[in-house]
């Protein structure tokens, strides 16, 4: 019975135990910090490639929408091409305005090592009025 009572108040291991309860948690913590600064990365770049389409939409003469899907292209930056949507440009008028919508989505996938989560779509729309054809 004496070596079991002399485990008892033995606190040489305690740290040890300590660290594997709480390491879970902090690494997951970690990795969850980590995923949602490529969110941000990601939404920066999306909306970069918006206003760099609606930048180039409010020129005149107004470039095509092929010229304004190049300059998107063109200007995303930290995005991977496969994530990206092809960009929607659609005119139209409002009250008695020509406008220019431009709008796109991009699938940002998350890499939790434990755990598969789907992608989280990131979808930004600019309408930018533009002078009359």
């Amino acid at each position: 019975m004496k070596p079991r009572l002399s485990l008892l108040f033995d606190r040489r291991g305690l740290s040890a135990v300590e660290f594997a309860l709480l390491c879970p948690i902090l690494f997951g913590f970690i990795i969850g910090t980590g995923q949602v600064g490529i969110l941000y990365f990601a939404n920066a770049g999306l909306r970069n490639a918006v206003e760099e389409g609606a930048r180039s939409a409010g020129v005149y003469p107004r470039p095509t929408d092929t010229a304004i899907k190049a300059r998107m292209v063109q200007k995303r930056f930290g995005l991977r091409a496969q994530y990206l949507s092809n960009p929607v440009i659609t005119t139209g008028k409002d009250g008695g305005a020509d406008y220019v919508q431009i709008s796109v989505t991009y699938k940002v996938p998350l890499d939790f090592v434990f755990v598969a989560v789907k992608p989280v779509t990131l979808s930004k729309t600019r309408r930018v009025y533009v002078y009359p054809t």
